[in-house]
Formats: C-alpha cells, structure tokens, sequence
C-alpha cells in the first residue's frame, strides 16, 4: 500500500504526517505537490495541517482549486481513501468532499492545547479498530475549527451515523466546557455519504507517540492501514 501526502504553499504538518505513515507506521509514503495532478498511484491520501495558500480569503479557498485537488475529488468518487487533518479538514470542505464550513473559533482566538474526543462510529475505514464511545487524547492548533453546517445536514449527519468524533472531557461527557471552539454540536471530525472520506480538526499525526504526551492519533492510522489491507 502507498500512502501520499499533499503539499501546499503554507503546509506545516505535512513532515508530521509523512513521519507517522512512513516511522511509526512503516508503509510507503510520498509527498504529492499541490500544483501536479498526479497522484502516483497512491491508496490513500492524506491532507495535512497548516495554512495552505496562507488561508488567504478563507482556509482552504484557495487550495481547492489546485490541480492535485482535482484529482482527489476524482479519487474519493471512486471510493478512495482521503483524511484532512485540520487545515486538510477545511480544504475538504471548500471542496465539497465534505458538508458544511469551518469558521472563527467562537472565542476569536487561536487555539493550540491537548483536548479529549470521543469515538461516535466504529463504521469507517479510519475508526474500523476503534470502540464506539472510547475517548482519545490529541492536540489541537486552530483559529477556524468551528464547524458549522445547516439543521438538515446536521440532522443528515446523525442520522447516517457519519459524525465521526465529539469534543468532551476526559470522561467521555459532550459538554459545552469540553468543546475548544464552538463546534456545532461538539463535532471534531465527519464522514462523507461514502464513509470514505474523513475530516477532523485535531491532529493524530501529533499524538502517534508516546513522547509527544499521547499516542492515540496512532490508532486512526493503524485503522486506516487495517482498511487498506482488507482492500488489497
């Protein structure tokens, strides 16, 4: 399997992913740049953190329109395997891979600290080795990661069980405390219709070790090399 990672003016993340996939997971991974189409046969794309294109406009609004990203659309229509970390979350909803908006945390600051999440879907190629309500620990680091979507597409969003992860505290419990930055429905991570397509805004590929304070961002790629083999 051979994983690929975009590359963006303004991608800061993009050496932490690589290193999680290629380090500590141990399979192939290549960094595919943002102005080549070629995905060079890759299984799995992974959108990194950062501030593509310098979030100029809006995160993500200018990265959508690269030529790489018009090959992923291509690429998740087809059923492949996509996850946008973060800014890589944004991008995918600009793009339309994934519903709804990632606006200005509600306390109009940045915010970089280590938050709790809870698993909502073991229904996924990215959460298949997860348990239904089991809580992770990870970093965030963002100034727009509230997400924000219509009633219908929240309601679509329940209801096809594609929320992927909510913000809570260390006790698994969803309150208003527990969400960083006003995320509706303290959602940190969704699913596409297809279940193939993953955006979440804290960063697995900063807590793959142990030595970073948490290991548990390691489970979502372990997940997503389990999917892969199953597939192959």
């Amino acid at each position: 399997m051979k994983f690929g990672v975009l590359v963006f003016p303004g991608s800061n993340c993009d050496h932490d992913t690589q290193h999680v996939v290629a380090e500590v997971a141990g399979q192939p991974a290549v960094f595919l740049w943002h102005d080549s189409p070629d995905l060079q046969g890759c299984d799995a794309i992974l959108v990194p953190g950062g501030f593509a294109y310098g979030d100029y406009l809006r995160t993500g609004a200018i990265a959508r329109f690269s030529p790489v990203m018009q090959s992923v659309q291509k690429f998740a229509a087809e059923g492949g395997l996509v996850l946008g970390i973060c800014n890589g979350f944004q991008i995918l909803c600009e793009a339309g891979l994934l519903p709804g908006a990632l606006m200005r945390n509600a306390g109009l600051r940045y915010i970089c600290k280590q938050i709790y999440l809870r698993t909502e879907t073991t229904d996924s190629p990215f959460t298949q080795t997860l348990e239904r309500g089991q809580v992770l620990k990870m970093p965030i680091g963002h100034m727009e990661g509230n997400y924000y979507c219509d009633e219908a597409t929240l309601k679509r969003l329940r209801a096809e069980d594609r929320i992927a992860f909510r913000y809570v505290t260390p006790e698994g419990e969803a309150t208003v405390e527990a969400n960083p930055n006003g995320s509706l429905d303290n959602i940190a991570g969704i699913l596409n219709e297809g279940r193939n397509v993953l955006g979440m805004m804290p960063h697995p590929d900063r807590s793959s070790e142990a030595l970073l304070g948490s290991a548990d961002g390691f489970k979502i790629f372990e997940s997503l090399v389990g999917a892969l083999a199953q597939r192959a």
